[in-house]
Parts: structure tokens; C-alpha cells; sequence
């Protein structure tokens, strides 16, 4: 089993045991640097980085590589990559940018395997007479259409 072969056995072990904890990103530089970025349903904090970090340094003792390991978690502002993070975020609003059908701003109102349906309200003329009525607006967006999706924070 090559080096980076058991250092992803002991990550899938990490997760196992930490079911509601899940892998964005896994990175090894030349100097054999492991870069982990978790995600978890409930969000990721300090405690939980420190447990995987140490589970596979503890994993890795034996190894006679020289290697650092750096795990933390998916930035506010990283773009969404996985399903389960889609998931995760239904009510909240994010900035979508398509391929094909444009950008949005919208709240996620729904995300299943292939799809992510976004909703908000829209001002247009009315279709008889002067001025303007709001109306919802809704758009199932499949994630191979989606160059980019991110959380938009409000305070």
C-alpha cells in the first residue's frame, strides 16, 4: 500500500467513526504535506479537526516518511462541491453561477442527487396596466450546470 494509499484508508476509518463528518478536498504537496478539508452536517469545529488530525498521525507513526498533516475545515466562503453540502444549506441563500442559464441570487429550496432548485421573489410589470407586482420565481438548476455555488452569510 503506497503512502498516500493509507493515509486516505485512515481517513475513510476518521469518517466512519464520525459519521456526520465528510471529505471536500484531500491534498498532498511533493514534500509530502496532507491537506484535509471537512465539511459535516452540523458544521466542523476545532475539537473535530484535532481527532482526525490525530488519528492519522497516530495511523501514520510507523510510516518512515517524512510528512506534515493540516486538517481544517470548508471555509464560510468556499464553494459548495458535494451533494450533502447542497443539503445542508436548504433555506439558506446563495449566489449561483450557471453555464448556461446566467447567475443567481436566490435561496436553496431544495437539493436532491442531480439538482439544486432555487427560489426568489422578483419584481415585473403587471401584465395589464401601469406599475409592478412581486412575484416568486423558481429554477431547478442541475449541478453539471453549476460553474459555482457559495453560501451567502448575512448578519
Amino acid at each position: 500500500m503506497t503512502f498516500k494509499e493509507k493515509v486516505k484508508s485512515l481517513l475513510d476509518k476518521a469518517l466512519e467513526e464520525n459519521t456526520q463528518l465528510f471529505l471536500i478536498d484531500l491534498d498532498f504537496s511533493e514534500s509530502n504535506k496532507i491537506s484535509v478539508i471537512l465539511d459535516g452536517d452540523s458544521g466542523v469545529n476545532l475539537q473535530d479537526c484535532i481527532n482526525v488530525n490525530k488519528f492519522l498521525d497516530s495511523g501514520l507513526e510507523a510510516e518512515e516518511v517524512e510528512y506534515s498533516i493540516e486538517v481544517a475545515s470548508a471555509g464560510v466562503s468556499s464553494p459548495l462541491k458535494l451533494v450533502r453540502q447542497y443539503k445542508k444549506n436548504i433555506g439558506r441563500t446563495v449566489k449561483v453561477k450557471t453555464i448556461s442559464q446566467g447567475d443567481f441570487e436566490a435561496s436553496l429550496f431544495d437539493a436532491d442527487e442531480q439538482t439544486a432548485t432555487l427560489t426568489w421573489s422578483a419584481r415585473e410589470p403587471k401584465e395589464i396596466g401601469k406599475g409592478k407586482v412581486t412575484v416568486q420565481k423558481t429554477i431547478t438548476i442541475p449541478y453539471s450546470d453549476i460553474k459555482e455555488a457559495v453560501v451567502i452569510i448575512s448578519f
